[in-house]
């Protein structure tokens, strides 16, 4: 593990405003505020040869697998630096790496601000997507009991179109970020 890359990094992390914590081992817990995801974690892991970059995006669908999975698979061509992926359990996570040469300020700020960006836009399209029936019947709940709809109210056109539109979003529209201004062609 490079002490230089470990400096680089804290410092970057730290010039950016970002919160942040340093663990034994080369690792560095990175706070993103968003505002569909309030906040996602990212673990940056310093090691012998550059930087592994891993943040929680959304547990194991319960329904609509193939739906989530195109989806997924299909915005992982717009994504820079980082790729979507599975754990064992099937959770979503952000995954990638820089090598020891690629990692300065400006790259650590764009994987960094892509984690960010991907986690927020599609946090809200993933739960449509594979928890649609666990929100209407929590929308249902909060009705009966004349509960604040607040946190749901990113899903009532999935409600009163009773599930229309739960269709994987066409990404490649210009409702999602551009694949050449990412990569910076």
């Amino acid at each position: 593990m490079s002490a230089s890359l470990s400096e680089l990094i804290e410092s970057t992390l730290h010039d950016r405003g970002l919160d942040f914590s340093r663990k034994e081992g080369g690792h560095f817990v990175v706070t993103l505020p968003g505002e569909n995801k309030l906040e996602t974690t990212a673990l940056l892991t310093v090691g012998n040869h550059g930087v592994r970059f891993e943040a929680f995006v959304c547990r194991k669908p319960d329904e609509n697998f193939e739906g989530v999975y195109k989806y997924l698979l299909r915005r992982n061509r717009r994504l820079y630096g980082v790729a979507y992926t599975l754990d064992k359990i099937g959770d979503i996570y952000l995954v990638g790496r820089l090598s020891e040469q690629s990692v300065t300020p400006e790259e650590l700020d764009a994987v960094l601000g892509q984690i960010l960006e991907a986690a927020d836009y599609d946090f809200n399209v993933l739960l449509g997507l594979g928890f649609l029936t666990s929100i209407k019947r929590e929308w249902a709940w909060r009705v009966s009991r004349g509960e604040s709809l607040r946190n749901l109210e990113p899903f009532r056109h999935l409600i009163e179109n009773d599930g229309a539109g739960t269709e994987s979003p066409d990404i490649s529209g210009s409702d999602a970020p551009d694949e050449d201004a990412q990569q910076g062609s």
